[in-house]
């Protein structure tokens, strides 16, 4: 019982420090809270909450604020991720429906968690290396020419240009449309990449038109540049809270400007909706110890091809952070899926 209660208090003085910005005190939490004891309890079980490390006192006088080690417990206390409103998910629906290609959906994903969350917002472009071939498809624009496409389960589209020594006709164009169809769909890049190295390969023409196509493909699939990349959105909400940062916000603001950097910090991505919350010394890099990050992976299915997240103060509130974070990447996985 006693246990409950003093995880009450941490749990109430994180929700009003989170909201006031403010050190919280005894009295204050017994007002607004209803804890249903006296502020000399709440006192006693702020001094135990203290001396095991979960909060803090930073000024004589002055109420009490969570460490990283309180924020820690509070979230991994939390029953239930604090629910999207109707508005909330209106504003995912409209924003993300309209997008028109992969580089619009993660341009607007990073747009909309800096909007929902206040807080810096981190997309990363699919991984390549973690996706399956949708669909391939061969064109023949000339006799000598063909468009090939490749589209993955990522949503993202690869075309190609080849040019042939010699002509060929429809009937071989569908052929080999087929045969690639049949040895690389549904296989992941690696596999994909290993299969058309071992193609059978048909006489003549078609066999060297073949070849110049799986040439084609294999360097669409070895292509990781986007992979590296991470968008970012809301910068500027780092300046609402200068205050709350140990350090200068400077060192945060260029370690944002570092793709690698990104990546570490979103970690790898996580399947079936796993949000990974990172509090202050828990993270990688010194510049970001007194940020938060919480992030999860998303793609279709229970395929995980990247990661989106938010870096805030750890002074964040954790519930609707989190819950705007996993709504974005099930909407973002939707429209994978759909595409």
């Amino acid at each position: 019982m006693q246990d409950e209660r003093r995880l009450a208090v941490l749990r109430a003085i994180v929700e009003d420090y989170v909201s006031t910005q403010e050190p919280v005190g005894s009295k204050a939490l017994v007002e607004r809270h209803g804890l249903g004891v006296s502020p000399a309890t709440v006192r006693n079980d702020m001094a135990a909450l203290e001396e095991e490390g979960l909060i803090t006192q930073p000024h004589t006088s002055a109420g009490r604020i969570p460490t990283d080690k309180g924020y820690r417990l509070f979230v991994d206390r939390l029953t239930t991720i604090k629910p999207m409103s109707a508005a909330e998910k209106r504003a995912i629906a409209t924003i993300l429906d309209g997008a028109v290609d992969l580089d619009d959906v993660v341009q607007r994903s990073v747009r909309l968690l800096a909007q929902l969350t206040h807080q810096v917002a981190l997309v990363q472009y699919p991984t390549l290396s973690r996706s399956t071939v949708r669909h391939v498809e061969v064109v023949a624009l000339t006799p000598t020419r063909l468009l090939v496409v490749l589209i993955l389960s990522s949503g993202r589209v690869e075309q190609r240009l080849v040019e042939l020594g010699a002509p060929v006709d429809d009937d071989d164009v569908a052929a080999l449309r087929g045969r690639l169809a049949a040895t690389v769909i549904g296989q992941i890049v690696a596999d994909a990449t290993s299969e058309l190295g071992s193609l059978e390969v048909p006489p003549g023409d078609a066999g060297a038109a073949q070849g110049a196509v799986a040439d084609a493909l294999v360097d669409a699939l070895s292509d990781h540049r986007s992979s590296e990349r991470v968008a970012v959105g809301g910068a500027a909400n780092l300046a609402h809270f200068g205050d709350s940062f140990e350090i200068s916000v400077r060192p945060l603001l260029e370690a944002l400007e570092e793709h690698v950097v990104l990546l570490k910090l979103l970690g790898e991505a996580q399947t079936g909706g796993m949000v990974t919350v990172r509090i202050g010394h828990e993270g990688p890099y010194r510049e970001f110890a007194s940020t938060s990050v919480v992030s999860t992976g998303y793609g279709p299915g229970e395929e995980a091809v990247g990661n989106l997240g938010v870096v805030g103060p750890t002074r964040m509130d954790y519930p609707g952070t989190m819950a705007a974070v996993r709504a974005v990447a099930r909407y973002v996985s939707r429209i994978l899926d759909e595409a």
